[in-house]
């Protein structure tokens, strides 16, 4: 059944009035089911709006057409997300082929940079050696054209040819790059070389309790370590030997490792095992020495090395093991150089038992395997102020051939007569052997043009930066800035002199000491007692301060320097271009002393 509706303006319907008289029932009832679009609302549209019914039947097929579309679009969509998931577990699977791929492809490819690299140094070597039998040719040309030039003669000619075959190649390397020069640089390296080849090497092992920075309680530390490092730069074979602390900062040492075979010692009339450690330290061989039935020695405390009871007992027993330990290994070193009253025992040890400030009783000697008897004597161990006790120390002194004395200021004189600490009967009879010589200066420390530990780099010719130096420090501590007062860093007897600032860093280990630098801090404001060692503070305490005093209680008056304020930075320029390092005078002075123990 259609309906039209016409367009014309709706009026209000006309409904006819039903009674009993003008109402017939219909034979049936139909269902009209209207219709129509959202954008056909408007009944204002023109066209005609068609309109149908549906039956039951109809709507449940229509409803069913829709539940079948529903479906199928659910299947679809699963079918779609199980294509993704699939797709997706290819693409992992894959990736992971793809990894597996790239790091055999990676091992084949180091594989080959290994071969390539070994099939290189085999090349290499191969020219090397070929080079090397060119350049040595080369040299032996050089000195022919040397020889005809006039400027060397025969005899000097012979012993550079000489030179060049037996060095075995190892001259090419030194004069790679001055091969090419003109004569006479060329021959200066030459002879330079031929020097170098007739110096004397040394041997030299370090009996000791300290090394910087593996074990560092005193300047014996760094001692140790600067001289060592010193004495090997200049052609030296330089080895060290420390007991191993429980308190040993082994991150410090390269290569660490325990040799396999137990070393045996003798103490107390018994051999006892020990463990042997090896390592590097700043390119000096160290060994440790490791007690396996007395560990107690040296597992006393994490931090403290020395004050303890049986101190006597731990480093008697270190420096027999130390002795032993050369001779199980078959070292023969041309110098055996022991430090301070802990390792003195090596002399009278070495010299009575393996060649043929510390007081004990004498019948402790024979721990060490020493005849008590034998050495109680005046000219030997007995002690010089009390007779009735050894002197470890003084027999060091009796039974090294060279004694060397750590001392800038003083002379040999004055050691002898006045700062012996009762030893000085012992080095007046021995004078010939005592030899002083001055500490040195790390340059690689302590140099001001490259510390990167102070505000301001400085050099002898430009002297700015050591002002600004100077102000930081007295800023840093809460000293008055911008006065002409001199700084100083000493420890002298006369601290309170007018117009002197005075800066103590350092932890002593006698209290007394620490007592009246913490009284002279609160009793004056130009002192300051820092009770502790901070490395950058200690840079900058060197680099800030005018005037730097080594310790003298003896005689404090010749400490203090002429007051010519207009003079000092002339004297701190021309101090600065001196050589104070390790490498100077105090590596000499102990090259000298080397020299004189093995010509005896």
């Amino acid at each position: 059944m259609e309906i039209l509706v016409a367009s014309t303006p709706p009026r209000l319907p006309f409904f006819t009035h039903i009674t009993k008289k003008n109402f017939k029932p219909t034979k049936s009832l139909q269902i009209i089911n209207c219709s129509r679009n959202v954008g056909e609302s408007n009944s204002l549209s023109g066209a005609p709006v068609r309109r149908e019914s549906r039956s039951p039947s109809d709507v449940k097929v229509h409803q069913e057409g829709l539940k079948s579309i529903y479906t199928e679009k659910e299947e679809k969509h699963n079918d779609i997300l199980q294509l993704f998931n699939e797709a997706q577990k290819n693409i992992l699977h894959l990736n992971k082929q793809r990894l597996l791929a790239m790091e055999e492809l990676e091992r084949i490819k180091k594989e080959r940079d290994s071969m390539l690299a070994r099939l290189e140094l085999l090349e290499m070597n191969t020219i090397v050696k070929r080079d090397k039998l060119t350049m040595s040719s080369e040299l032996l040309l050089r000195i022919d054209s040397l020889v005809l030039n006039g400027i060397i003669g025969h005899r000097e000619a012979s012993d550079l040819r000489r030179l060049v075959m037996s060095s075995r190649g190892c001259l090419v390397d030194d004069l790679y790059d001055i091969i090419c020069k003109n004569d006479a640089e060329f021959l200066a390296e030459l002879r330079h070389f031929s020097t170098r080849s007739q110096q004397i090497c040394f041997h030299i092992i370090h009996i000791c309790t300290e090394m910087s920075p593996v074990v560092s309680v005193g300047p014996l530390a760094s001692y140790v370590t600067s001289l060592s490092c010193a004495l090997q730069r200049k052609g030296n074979l330089v080895e060290v030997i420390l007991p191993k602390y429980a308190c040993s900062k082994l991150d410090e040492v390269q290569g660490l490792k325990e040799i396999d075979v137990e070393l045996y010692s003798y103490f107390n009339g018994q051999l006892h095992g020990n463990k042997i450690w090896t390592g590097v330290v700043h390119g000096i061989g160290v060994t440790f020495i490791e007690p396996v039935s007395y560990a107690s020695l040296f597992s006393h405390d994490k931090v403290k090395v020395y004050g303890y009871s049986n101190d006597f007992e731990r480093f008697t027993y270190f420096s027999r093991a130390s002795l032993d330990y050369l001779v199980k290994s078959g070292k023969r070193p041309d110098v055996l150089h022991i430090h301070n009253w802990q390792t003195s025992i090596v002399g009278p040890l070495f010299w009575d038992v393996f060649v043929n400030q510390c007081l004990e009783q004498p019948g402790k000697l024979a721990l060490c395997g020493l005849d008590p008897s034998r050495l109680f004597r005046s000219d030997r161990l007995q002690d010089n102020n009390k007779s009735h006790l050894v002197n470890i120390l003084k027999g060091g002194v009796v039974y090294s051939n060279k004694v060397i004395l750590m001392s800038s200021g003083q002379t040999k004189g004055q050691i002898i007569n006045s700062s012996g600490h009762g030893l000085e009967p012992t080095f007046g009879i021995h004078r010939e052997k005592l030899v002083v010589a001055p500490s040195g200066l790390d340059k690689s420390t302590w140099d001001p043009s490259r510390d990167n530990l102070i505000p301001k780099s400085y050099n002898a010719d430009e002297m700015k930066g050591k002002f600004v130096c100077k102000a930081t420090l007295q800023r840093r501590l809460g000293l008055h800035e911008g006065t002409s007062k001199v700084l100083l860093k000493p420890l002298v007897w006369m601290m309170s002199r007018r117009g002197v600032q005075f800066v103590f860093m350092g932890s002593s280990q006698l209290p007394g000491i620490r007592r009246a630098l913490k009284l002279f801090q609160e009793e004056d404001e130009n002192v300051r007692f820092i009770d502790e060692y901070d490395e950058e503070l200690s840079h900058l305490i060197f680099s800030g301060c005018d005037i730097m005093l080594c310790p003298c209680f003896d005689d404090p008056v010749l400490q203090v320097p002429e007051h010519n304020p207009s003079q000092w930075i002339t004297r701190i320029s021309d101090a600065m271009r001196k050589d104070f390092s390790w490498d100077s005078e105090c590596a000499d002075v102990h090259i000298s002393a080397y020299t004189a123990v093995r010509d005896l």
